[in-house]
């Protein structure tokens, strides 16, 4: 088994300081979170799973430098895996979004909207009067 290549590394951040026992990493094809010092937990989501990224930044969050990426994804167990108070969050971010783009070309998998939004969408029309064999 050959070792992961890491793009990026980080720590959760406090005051902009990686006092944390969470890290996060990226690699070509995954997202990770591990959480504890004891106990660890980790989580991964599959770059090519990934719908949507957010990025948030509060008055403190831009005070440090730091920001909180959502990936929001159709994963089962991790559908929102928050990278928190990381350094640099827009770089981060658009990291994340070209290896997103790269991981789907190499699946050659091109997410489109779902048509169950649109048929909800649909449903809350009030245009029932409407018949075009009128």
């Amino acid at each position: 088994m050959e070792p992961i290549n890491y793009l990026w590394k980080d720590r959760k951040r406090y005051f902009g300081l990686p006092i944390s026992f969470t890290r996060y990493r990226l690699s070509e094809d995954r997202i990770f979170r591990e959480k504890g010092l004891f106990n660890l937990r980790e989580e991964e989501v599959l770059l090519y799973r990934v719908r949507d990224l957010e990025l948030t930044r509060s008055l403190w969050q831009r005070i440090f430098r730091v920001g909180t990426i959502c990936v929001h994804s159709s994963d089962k167990t991790s559908p929102h895996l928050d990278l928190v108070n990381v350094r640099d969050p827009k770089m981060v971010k658009e990291l994340v979004f070209k290896m997103v783009e790269q991981a789907k070309d190499a699946r050659r998998i091109r997410t489109t909207e779902l048509l169950d939004d649109e048929a909800d969408m649909d449903a809350g029309d009030d245009d029932t009067d409407f018949c075009p064999l009128d």
